[in-house]
């Protein structure tokens, strides 16, 4: 075992920070057809318009996302234009993503392990996967997992699988209920005046027609062309499977039609500069075929948040390692071990 600590007077790691949403409270019952009729879908504020994943281009089509809340379920309802939609997958787990889909990412504790993937076509076929861990750990995906109770809709302003018109939008409504959540039985988990981690992703395809149906265009050998990858929160890569990079979602327990924003944490800047140095460790393991033991194998630079001084403790063990840092802001202590698996310890 190797343990050495480090004071590292740094650069300032200055990043653009995700996305926030601020998710209101409604007590109105809300009937899931897709068109969000309700007075409490007008109040609701759309979120920011989706942008490509690595962040840096703009869609061809549109994209927003409204949120709600009450105390059994959590309310999405996308918008997104489409001058041709459609869809041929109609098989409840299958990979959805295969047609033009929407797509929600769901971290509620905020430690990128046991969160949840919804995707659903226009059809209203839903595929929904409990995932231990991102992709990048090498581990398994329940896709067998049910989130009971889900419903959802969808209403489409056009025809669906019509390539004879020109069609404006569609929309997708889920409702999702808290129990899903649960880590243990009847445990209260609704985030009231707390926040989760959330994503959206939006896969768009180029089309093709044969005898007027629509299908994923392919290229002069017959391959697929590659997809489209719109997000709310963008992760910087083609990777939506970065929790640490999602947007924040925080539910207000003021009702539907408040006006109020959301601040991060300012603990969430020692989060994101543990996965940087989670990312430099797997690259430095990658190339050397061992952990680096000093933070100058991981960084010829220092390293400081907002200008303060960070100590960091480093620990290598038999089977990976762990990263420390307490934070400047409120002193306690998060740890981030070789899975990216982050772990918070009151001071």
């Amino acid at each position: 075992m190797f343990f050495m600590c480090f004071g590292i007077y740094a650069q300032n790691t200055a990043e653009k920070m995700p996305r926030t949403y601020v998710a209101h409270y409604t007590n109105e019952t809300m009937q899931i057809d897709g068109k969000g009729l309700e007075d409490s879908w007008e109040k609701a504020i759309p979120t920011d318009l989706f942008i490509d994943i690595e962040g840096t281009k703009k869609p061809k089509y549109n994209t927003t996302v409204k949120m709600l809340w009450d105390k059994e379920f959590v309310y999405f309802l996308a918008k997104m234009d489409e001058p041709h939609i459609w869809g041929n997958l109609k098989r409840r787990d299958t990979v959805i993503f295969y047609n033009n889909d929407f797509e929600i990412f769901i971290d509620p504790d905020n430690d990128t392990h046991n969160y949840y993937e919804f995707e659903i076509n226009a059809l209203n076929t839903l595929w929904d996967l409990f995932i231990t861990k991102p992709y990048r750990e090498n581990t398994p995906v329940l896709n067998d997992w049910d989130a009971n109770g889900i419903k959802s809709a969808i209403h489409i302003k056009g025809t669906l699988n019509d390539p004879r018109d020109t069609d404006d939008c569609w929309f997708v409504e889920v409702a999702i209920p808290f129990k899903v959540f649960r880590k243990s039985y009847g445990e209260n988990n609704v985030p009231e005046n707390k926040f989760w981690r959330v994503n959206f992703s939006r896969v768009n395809w180029d089309f093709q027609l044969e005898n007027n149906t629509y299908s994923r265009k392919k290229d002069s050998k017959g391959k697929f062309l590659p997809e489209y990858n719109w997000v709310w929160s963008p992760t910087g890569v083609i990777n939506i499977h970065q929790p640490e990079d999602w947007g924040y979602v925080y539910f207000s327990s003021n009702e539907v039609g408040s006006k109020e924003s959301f601040t991060i944490p300012k603990d969430e800047k020692v989060k994101r500069l543990l996965y940087q140095l989670y990312r430099k460790q797997k690259q430095y393991f990658k190339k050397n075929r061992r952990w680096a033991s000093t933070s100058n194998e991981l960084s010829k630079e220092p390293l400081k948040i907002e200008d303060q001084t960070v100590i960091l403790t480093l620990e290598n063990h038999q089977t990976g390692w762990n990263i420390a840092i307490q934070s400047p802001f409120t002193k306690q202590l998060f740890i981030i071990k070789e899975d990216g698996k982050i772990i918070q310890k009151a001071k």
